[in-house]
């Protein structure tokens, strides 16, 4: 069995407030981009996960991936696997592809052994894996809010533009940029502002939270995004707490140079 993870951008991401629990609470639109990982899972005599591709850091055991086919495997009767994963989403990069990958494993695994899990009982599963998780189950644009897997849907359409996806290695901790933002009341509505489908509005009031704090840390995270809107950009921003930036295009862009040393970079018709 195979599947295909792919990623997701995060278009406004605003940090609303600080739940009980330590989490902060976020309003997000979750928004599903054809850039993709490979999952694939084979019967074998014991499990074992193995990767390809981008290097992934730690110790296999830890992958999101592993974590959910054993999250299934204590309620339900599964064979033993040998799963290998082909990675090509930048991780760390605030854009979504270790999430996805487990998503996607949940999703395989329902299908394959007929398990007949529905998509609530799938994001219920996913939610234990990640707050970014559930999303992947459905796979459609959604706002998301609470720790971000309160989600609903959104009838926001972007098939026919341009994203450019520009990561420069640099690691972003999640811990290090939640603690530069001060939560606060969103200053527009987001839903709204979306769907006006209105770029000059989005650039005006489409914000990032982390921004402020990750580009005091990361000049040049800040340097790429102003890069971007040089090139033509309608549109451009971080993704999640980064440290990937992209940009929104009616056309292919042609990219200057200063972008084009960055290490990971692509351009991908929605």
């Amino acid at each position: 069995m195979i599947s295909f993870p792919n990623a997701k951008i995060n278009l406004g991401l605003q940090i609303t407030g600080k739940l009980p629990n330590g989490y902060h609470s976020i309003n997000t639109c979750f928004y599903p981009i054809p850039l993709y990982d490979v999952l694939e899972a084979v019967p074998a005599k014991k499990t074992k996960f193995e990767a390809s591709g981008i290097k992934i850091p730690g110790n296999g055991e830890d992958n999101l991936v592993l974590k959910a086919y054993k999250l299934l495997k204590k309620d339900y009767q599964l064979p033993e696997l040998h799963i290998h994963l082909l990675k090509n989403i930048p991780m760390g990069a605030g854009l979504g592809g270790g999430s996805s990958d487990a998503a996607f494993m949940l999703k395989m695994l329902s299908s394959e052994f007929q398990l007949f899990l529905d998509d609530v009982i799938l994001e219920d599963y996913a939610a234990k894996l990640g707050s970014d998780c559930p999303f992947f189950i459905s796979n459609t644009p959604a706002l998301g809010s609470g720790t971000g897997t309160d989600l609903s849907p959104i009838s926001l359409d972007l098939s026919g533009l341009y994203i450019t996806l520009i990561n420069p290695g640099i690691h972003v901790s999640t811990q290090s940029a939640y603690a530069g933002v001060k939560p606060q009341k969103a200053a527009y509505d987001l839903e709204d502002t979306l769907l006006s489908k209105d770029f000059n509005q989005w650039k005006k009031n489409l914000t990032n939270d982390f921004e402020e704090s990750v580009f005091s840390q990361h000049p040049s995270l800040g340097k790429i995004k102003q890069s971007l809107y040089e090139t033509g950009a309608v549109y451009a921003a971080m993704s999640g707490s980064g440290s990937t930036l992209f940009g929104i295009f009616t056309e292919p862009p042609t990219l200057d140079e200063k972008i084009k040393t960055d290490d990971f970079i692509t351009t991908i018709q929605l």
